[in-house]
């Protein structure tokens, strides 16, 4: 089975409830993990929003989470990410920061990468430099897609 990444909250494509919103409840929502194969050291998760590039000049990052365990199947809602290590956002704070689109709906992806070992790599790892540190030990990696209207 190959890796993939689902939520009991929303349907890949599908709009992401309200209440995960960052002016809302703030939290993540639950997503569930399937497939990480045998030889997976460690997953990375990051959340962006591709479509912020024309309101803030860039992809805004939403969530930088990286040496989770391999046999996670759960990450449940309002995660307090136990054991893995969170990078900054682009709110300037750590772990999840929801969805806040200013203009328009925008599309947010939730990138899984099941890696072939654990990251050392700076606390101040943001999503950018985590692809980077990722990119030749990635041995699957999943996307769900969630929409957000302001």
């Amino acid at each position: 089975m190959a890796l993939s990444l689902t939520s009991s909250a929303f349907d890949d494509g599908e709009p992401i409830p309200e209440e995960y919103g960052y002016t809302e409840r703030n939290v993540n929502p639950p997503l569930e993990v399937h497939g990480v194969p045998p030889t997976a050291q460690s997953l990375a998760l990051i959340v962006d929003d591709p479509d912020a590039v024309e309101p803030a000049g860039k992809v805004w990052d939403h969530w930088v989470v990286w040496n989770v365990a391999p046999d996670v199947q759960q990450i449940p809602e309002d995660w307090d990410a136990e054991g893995a290590v969170e990078g900054p956002n682009d709110y300037g704070e750590r772990g999840y920061g929801g969805p806040n689109p200013p203009d328009r709906e925008h599309t947010y992806r939730f990138e899984l990468y099941a890696l072939d070992r654990t990251l050392d790599v700076s606390p101040e790892t943001n999503a950018e430099t985590l692809r980077q540190a990722i990119d030749d030990y990635v041995l699957e990696e999943a996307t769900l897609r969630g929409t957000y209207a302001p």
